[in-house]
């Protein structure tokens, strides 16, 4: 097959069979009325697209994590499910468990090339807040606009935590050839808290933590580390929604 495929869904689809046929695949999503103007707009070149994707797309349907629990009991009249995924889902899954996707969460192509350098740290050692910085620079022959992701690893000293978690994302500018842009992120403790059941709040734990940049959730271009010193309560939360039934949730 030659030549390009565009793609109308709501959601993700099976596309390791055929990914290899077409030229180049547009997920166009499902952009209503001007949607022909917008395609024709991306494919003859007048629009750079800078798009990633907001979820990841498996090789299979097994490899998705509710898979197994999903359409529930009694099986032949499925009444309840019961989905044990806890956190680990979408990239969360497949990047924790090594589980290899057909296309990452974060993933988009450009009619031009990004690198990123100096990432850096406000500071070694979180107290209230820490601003990370990172260069982008269009390194390509036309212009364009990149997508950049800030993942943290968590340290898991308490409890079970994915192996990174998004915590923001920045667009830049419309950079030309050869130009460059500083981007910047403040991390502050919500974006460090998990969610410890037995004292039903969000705590930032004690411990190391790796701030990492990438261009999508498997294509991390530079990371660095700080420290928390001590446990921080972001928020304390009633139990009033606790399960009604024990949940066998996934452990890493």
């Amino acid at each position: 097959m030659e030549g390009w495929l565009k793609l109308n869904i709501g959601g993700v689809v099976e596309t390791t069979s055929w990914k290899d046929m077409p030229d180049a695949i547009l997920i166009a999503w499902q952009p209503g009325q001007e949607a022909g103007n917008a395609v024709a707009d991306i494919l003859s070149g007048k629009i750079n697209p800078s798009g990633k994707l907001p979820a990841s797309f498996p090789v299979k349907y097994e490899d998705v994590p509710s898979a197994k629990n999903f359409p529930g009991t009694p099986a032949y009249k499925p009444e309840e499910v019961v989905y044990e995924e806890g956190i680990y889902v979408g990239y969360r899954y497949y990047n924790t468990f090594n589980v290899e996707t057909s296309y990452p969460f974060g993933y988009g192509l450009s009619y031009t090339d990004f690198s990123y350098s100096d990432l850096n740290l406000s500071s070694p050692k979180f107290k209230n807040q820490i601003e990370a910085s990172i260069k982008i620079t269009n390194n390509g022959t036309v212009a364009g606009q990149e997508v950049v992701q800030l993942y943290i690893s968590l340290p898991e000293n308490k409890l079970n935590k994915p192996a990174e978690e998004l915590k923001g994302f920045a667009k830049t500018k419309l950079l030309q050839p050869g130009e460059s842009q500083t981007i910047s992120f403040k991390i502050d403790g919500d974006q460090l808290s998990s969610f410890h059941s037995e004292k039903s709040a969000w705590i930032a734990d004690a411990g190391e933590y790796t701030v990492k940049i990438g261009a999508s959730c498997e294509d991390i271009r530079l990371s660095q580390k700080f420290n928390l010193k001590n446990d921080i309560l972001i928020e304390a939360v009633s139990k009033a929604l606790a399960p009604k039934v024990e949940i066998n949730e996934m452990k890493n």
